[in-house]
C-alpha cells in the first residue's frame, strides 16, 4: 500500500488491486492439444494434389459419387498428403463451385511407394499410398531400355509389398528377349509386349480391374499413350524423343488418379511424372531377399550377415545352387536376386 500527501488533509490510498483489467477469454484460456472428433468427417479419395489444394473423390462408388476441392487443416501441416490417400473431410462437400472442404485426416494406409533423391538419401518422397499394384512401362527402343532403372523399380514395388507388371512398348522397333532375359528369375513379375499396333489393352485391362495401379516409367517410353489407350477420357499428352539424346519429354507434371472402367470391372490407374533416376536410401535390403520365398527359406542358413552376393564366403543359396538343389531356375533366381541386392552394395 502506498500513499500520497498532496497538501489536503485527507490521505488517498492507492492498490493495485484497484486497477480494473480488461478481460480477454481467449488469452487467459488454457491451452490443449485435443483437437474435435470431426464425427461428421466424410472419407474421400484423393485424386490430384496442385499448390496446396487437393482434388478429392467423395463418396466413392456410391449414388452421390462427385469430386470436390480441399484444403489441408492447419494440425495436418507436417503430415504429407498424396494421391491415393483416403482422407476425412469435413465442411462445405457439395462440390459446388466455389466451394473449399477442409481435409482433417487421414486413414491408415494400406502401402506407400517412395524413393529418395539418391541411394545416400534417408529421406523418402512419398509417391502415392494405398496403391497394390506397380505397372513398369520401358520402351523396347528408343529409348533403349535401362535394366537398372527396372530393378530399382522393382526394388520399391517389393519394399512396399506391391505386386509388380511390366509392359514392354515399341516392340515393332526392337526384340526384346535380351532385355527380359534379366527377369527371368522373378517368378511374381507379369510382363506384356506391345508394338505400334498391338497393344494388349483388354489383357492389361483385365489386371486393373480391382485394383490402384500405379504408372512408372522413363520419359519417352510411351506411358502416356498408354494410359489414354486405357483411360479414354484421360486425356494424358504425349511427347517424342530427341533424336540426339534419346530422352523423352516430360509429359506429366504430377500423379493423378484416373478411373478405369473395362469389361472386367473398374480401377485405378494412376499416372505419375517419368522419372530418370530413383533413389532407394529408405528401403531395407531384407525386404527383397522375402520376395523370393524359396531363397529366403534356404538364405536361413547363411553366415549372419551374408550379403548374398557372387563373392559371400559360404553363402547358403550358392551352395544350394550349384548343388542343384534348387531345381533348374534356381540359378536363373539367384542372379536376379543378386542383381537387386548389388544395387545395395
Amino acid at each position: 500500500m502506498s500513499w500520497l500527501d498532496d497538501g489536503d488533509d485527507d490521505d488517498l490510498d492507492y492498490d493495485e488491486a484497484d486497477i480494473r483489467v480488461r478481460p480477454n477469454p481467449k488469452a487467459n484460456r488454457p491451452r490443449t492439444k485435443r483437437r474435435p472428433a470431426h464425427a461428421d468427417a466424410r472419407n474421400a479419395r484423393v485424386l490430384g494434389v496442385d499448390r496446396g489444394r487437393y482434388t478429392v473423390l467423395v463418396d466413392e462408388d456410391g449414388p452421390d459419387e462427385h469430386q470436390i476441392l480441399a484444403s489441408r487443416a492447419r494440425e495436418l501441416r507436417k503430415q504429407p498428403i498424396v494421391n491415393g490417400d483416403v482422407a476425412r473431410v469435413v465442411g462445405d462437400t457439395s462440390g459446388d463451385e466455389g466451394t473449399l472442404a477442409r481435409i482433417v485426416g487421414i486413414q491408415d494406409r494400406t502401402s506407400l511407394l517412395r524413393r529418395s533423391a539418391d541411394d545416400t538419401d534417408q529421406v523418402e518422397r512419398i509417391i502415392v499410398a494405398n496403391a497394390d499394384q506397380m505397372l513398369i512401362v520401358v520402351a523396347a527402343a528408343d529409348p533403349e531400355p535401362r535394366p537398372r532403372l527396372v530393378d530399382r523399380y522393382l526394388i520399391a514395388a517389393l519394399d512396399a509389398g506391391i505386386h509388380p507388371l511390366l509392359v514392354v512398348t515399341k516392340t515393332d522397333l526392337a526384340d526384346p528377349t535380351d532385355f527380359l532375359a534379366h527377369f527371368e528369375g522373378l517368378d511374381d513379375l507379369e510382363v506384356f509386349t506391345s508394338g505400334h499396333e498391338a497393344m494388349p489393352v483388354e489383357l492389361i485391362g483385365e489386371r486393373l480391374a480391382g485394383h490402384a495401379t500405379v504408372f512408372v516409367g522413363h520419359s519417352g517410353v510411351g506411358k502416356s499413350t498408354l494410359v489414354n489407350a486405357l483411360v479414354p477420357h484421360a486425356l494424358r499428352a504425349t511427347g517424342h524423343v530427341n533424336e540426339v539424346t534419346g530422352r523423352g519429354r516430360h509429359t506429366s507434371s504430377s500423379a493423378v488418379s484416373l478411373r478405369y472402367e473395362g469389361p472386367a470391372g473398374k480401377g485405378w490407374v494412376i499416372d505419375t511424372p517419368g522419372v530418370r533416376s530413383f533413389g532407394l536410401g529408405h528401403v531395407d535390403p531384407a525386404n527383397i531377399l522375402r520376395a523370393y520365398t524359396d531363397l529366403a527359406e534356404v538364405a536361413q542358413e547363411c553366415p549372419r550377415g551374408c550379403t548374398h552376393l557372387p563373392d559371400a564366403p559360404d553363402c547358403a543359396l550358392a551352395e544350394a545352387v550349384a548343388e542343384g538343389r534348387l531345381g533348374e531356375r534356381g540359378a536363373a533366381r539367384l542372379d536376379s536376386l543378386q542383381r537387386l541386392l548389388a544395387t545395395f552394395a
